[in-house]
Order: C-alpha cells, then sequence, then structure tokens
C-alpha cells in the first residue's frame, strides 16, 4: 500500500502563486511515477504534471506548461507541484497519485496511477 496526503491548497487571486506539497509513505518502491491531476466541478479529472522518481523526465498538460513546476524530494518521498501566474481556470481540486509505467512520457492518463490522495482545494478568484 500506498498513502499519499497533499497539501497546500488555498483561495487566492489571478497571477498569485501556490506550491502544493504531496508527502508518500509505505510501499513506495512499488510506484516510479508520481503525477497531478485536478478536478474541477462538473468536469472530467484533467492531467497537470508526472515525474520519475529517478532522473528528471517531467511533463506537463498544455493548460499548465510554462506556468507550472514538478518536483520532487526522494530523501523525504514528496512531490511538488509550484503553480504559477495562476488563472480562474485553475479552480479544481488537485489529487496527487503514484503509478508504475514504462516508457516516457507515460502517466498522462488517470489509468497509470493505482495510488491517490484524498486532494486539496485550490480556488482562484478573479
Amino acid at each position: 500500500q500506498v498513502q499519499l496526503v497533499e497539501s497546500g491548497g488555498g483561495l487566492v487571486q489571478a497571477g498569485a502563486s501556490l506550491r502544493l506539497s504531496c508527502a508518500a509513505s509505505g510501499r513506495t518502491f512499488s510506484s516510479n511515477i508520481m503525477g497531478w491531476f485536478r478536478q474541477a466541478p462538473g468536469k472530467e479529472r484533467e492531467f497537470v504534471a508526472t515525474i520519475r522518481w529517478s532522473g528528471s523526465y517531467t511533463y506537463y498538460g498544455d493548460s499548465v506548461k510554462g506556468r507550472f513546476t514538478i518536483s520532487r524530494d526522494n530523501t523525504r518521498n514528496t512531490v511538488a507541484l509550484q503553480m504559477n501566474s495562476l488563472k480562474p481556470e485553475d479552480t479544481a481540486v488537485y489529487y496527487c497519485a503514484a503509478g508504475d509505467c514504462g516508457g516516457w512520457p507515460c502517466g498522462t492518463r488517470s489509468q497509470a496511477y493505482k495510488y491517490w490522495g484524498q486532494g486539496t482545494q485550490v480556488t482562484v478568484s478573479s
């Protein structure tokens, strides 16, 4: 089992920044990728970013490319999502996920992930 806990969400104005964090515990060796997804009310879950535990591989969804940065801290088993230049359309519940896949990019689909956090709310006002 892998447990994931997100933190760092909140209410900010457009143009502001937030940094989300995902703490992983349990059998983290069973997963080789981490990802961030988001889901707004009434909409499907959307891919945001993914990163491998090893190497420098990252990949971003088109809507956040150039504004968001995913990073990892292997010693603490944490993954962060730095969110800059936030827009009202970024408002959603953000979920951290752990999975296992080969090739790159992989992990852009929710089906690649076995473990999910409970989500953290991000609200951006105009």
